[in-house]
């Protein structure tokens, strides 16, 4: 099966305002946009969400994000171009996207401790549980990036 499989916004539209609501809390949350971005960037790598990847790589443009930093961001761990805050909120997005592999390792957690006030700890966990709901949305119903002209 090719194409998109349903559009679930025109079917549920109470489901999508839903996670849009989640979406308003997270932009008025205080998070550093950048941080945003990465995690949403990082957890669609892993979940291998092709239109999230399209949607967030051009938000993190759009926020100042490098295109050097976008194409290193699968290797992040080998790399000096991102800050302990960074590091620490995309050791997370791994963990909690790889819930099954990884679990929470104490370890991660205590990196987040040192580098995020709790409530911001709070906001990047519902961040990382959203960017993973949205993705599970885009691959369970196919849907479609632009192509490039």
């Amino acid at each position: 099966m090719t194409g998109q499989r349903l559009h679930y916004d025109r079917i549920a539209p109470q489901a999508r305002a839903a996670l849009l609501g989640v979406e308003a809390y997270l932009r008025g949350s205080g998070l550093d946009q950048t941080i945003i971005e990465l995690v949403k960037l990082r957890a669609s790598q892993i979940n291998r969400c092709g239109f999230c990847l399209d949607m967030h790589s051009k938000a993190a443009r759009q926020f100042g994000e490098t295109e050097q930093r976008i194409y290193v961001l699968d290797g992040w761990r080998e790399s000096t171009l991102y800050t302990p805050r960074e590091q620490a909120a995309l050791a997370w997005t791994e963990a909690l996207t790889n819930l099954p592999e990884a679990g929470a390792p104490d370890s991660v957690y205590e990196a987040m401790q040192a580098q995020f006030t709790e409530k911001e700890i709070v906001d990047i966990t519902v961040l990382v549980a959203q960017i993973n709901a949205w993705n599970r949305i885009a691959i369970a119903f196919r849907m479609q990036h632009p192509a490039a002209a």
